[in-house]
């Protein structure tokens, strides 16, 4: 029987345990060094915001584990050894393994600015960061963000439902701006202000300042001007939690490099997950994925590969969503900042809400290739299908009701989005 080690209990190390206990009765080991149980990442906001408990986030009994006879270990990885198939942890114990899987996750970014950590310096990722702010917010009456994106979205909005102060340090010129086109960008601006946050684009953090007790008393940014707070959230991304692997022969980047079949350049070792870093992305794909779905594929793909049915990873057409306050975001396919050369772009704003579609097409083809949605849901089934198919602009336009996740609770907007485009493909043609 061989013995398989898991370096992480996220939905990447979680799934491949699932799915190899599915398959065979090889002994498996997680270690994981945040929590005992796997639990839902993305419900952490909730459980701070009251509206759940923390245990209403593990998707799973206690009692799961032992009866699918996968073993827990709530410890940390100190050094790996591929030489000796083994995992040196930090209670002195030594574990000997036949396959590796490295599923580590991710850690927030620091960038080396003074007074990073001072008390009250904190990201919004681990359980540990919930329990940190958890026990801290009674003192807090002003906190101040490091970062755009959807971390620092979720943190505001955590913070303003316990009615502390925020503001924002965006350092470009319009919220998320690297991701979102300028329509988009500049609609979250405004709705970020609406919900009374102090936004300040082109802005960055140079220096935490200490209170004299290790803690937090106020920041400074890059327009010299001092902020007061007792909370500052580095939002400023995550990067590939993998130090313990320095030193190991496992070859690391940014991330654990792997191949097309999720393996490393040692034998029987494995990385999936954010800490994975590919050598050859596929289809536009950066080579480092922090998001969830991907990381659940990479767990079902090297569980097929570990158990006999080597197979290569193929993450299907792009797809994300997230929620800026109440405002529901989709992305199918690929939707860029700006667009490339070969892609045309039709964009659609409600005049009084915050609902917005864009759809971005080929030229020459005329075919979808991506799709933003602000505030109305879509059915995601159906433009995978879409864009698989190759499907053109102007089917898409004309069946967008079969699109619609929500037909019932949100108002149609099908027709006045139909005339928009029908003119200003006359205005094109003209």
């Amino acid at each position: 029987m061989k013995h398989i080690v898991i370096i992480g209990n996220g939905i990447s190390g979680i799934t491949a345990a699932r799915n190899i206990r599915k398959k065979n009765d090889n002994r498996i080991t997680v270690i994981s060094e945040e929590s005992p149980f796997f639990f839902s990442r993305t419900a952490l906001m909730y459980v701070f915001m009251g509206h759940m408990k923390f245990e209403h986030t593990q998707p799973y009994e206690n009692d799961f584990w032992e009866k699918n006879k996968i073993d827990l270990l709530h410890d940390t990885v100190l050094k790996v050894d591929p030489n000796q198939k083994s995992v040196l942890l930090k209670t002195g114990k030594s574990l000997q393994y036949d396959d590796l899987i490295i599923a580590t996750g991710s850690k927030s970014n620091k960038f080396g600015w003074p007074g990073q950590d001072l008390d009250g310096v904190q990201g919004l990722y681990h359980k540990q960061d919930l329990e940190k702010l958890t026990k801290s917010y009674k003192t807090i009456k002003r906190a101040v963000i490091v970062g755009g994106g959807l971390i620092g979205i979720e943190l505001a909005e955590m913070l303003l439902s316990k009615n502390i102060e925020v503001t924002m340090l965006v350092r470009e010129k319009s919220f998320w701006n690297g991701v979102l086109p300028n329509e988009e960008s500049a609609m979250i601006n405004e709705l970020i202000k609406l919900h009374h946050i102090d936004l300040q684009l082109n802005t960055e953090l140079i220096e935490i300042k200490d209170s004299g007790t290790g803690k937090v008393k106020s920041i400074v940014t890059s327009k010299n001007e001092e902020i007061e707070c007792q909370l500052v959230g580095l939002t400023v991304g995550v990067t590939p939690n993998i130090d313990f692997l320095k030193d190991s022969g496992i070859e690391i980047e940014r991330g654990v490099l792997v191949n097309e079949f999720l393996e490393t350049n040692v034998a029987n070792v494995y990385a999936i997950g954010d800490c994975a870093q590919h050598r050859t992305p596929t289809g536009g794909r950066k080579p480092i994925e922090q998001v969830w779905y991907t990381g659940r594929i990479m767990g079902e793909t090297v569980a097929n590969s570990i158990c006999g049915n080597r197979s290569d990873y193929q993450p299907g057409i792009w797809f994300n969503s997230a929620k800026f306050f109440d405002v529901e975001y989709q992305t199918y396919g690929w939707v860029w900042a700006k667009p490339k050369e070969n892609e045309a772009t039709f964009f659609w704003k409600s005049k009084n809400e915050f609902k917005s579609l864009r759809l971005i097409y080929d030229k020459i083809g005329n075919h979808i290739l991506g799709v933003n949605v602000f505030g109305i849901r879509l059915r995601h089934e159906v433009f995978d299908q879409w864009i698989q198919e190759k499907k053109n602009i102007e089917y898409v336009i004309d069946n967008l009701k079969t699109a619609n996740f929500d037909p019932e609770f949100f108002k149609h907007h099908e027709a006045e989005i139909k005339n928009q485009f029908d003119k200003s493909t006359v205005c094109n043609l003209i």
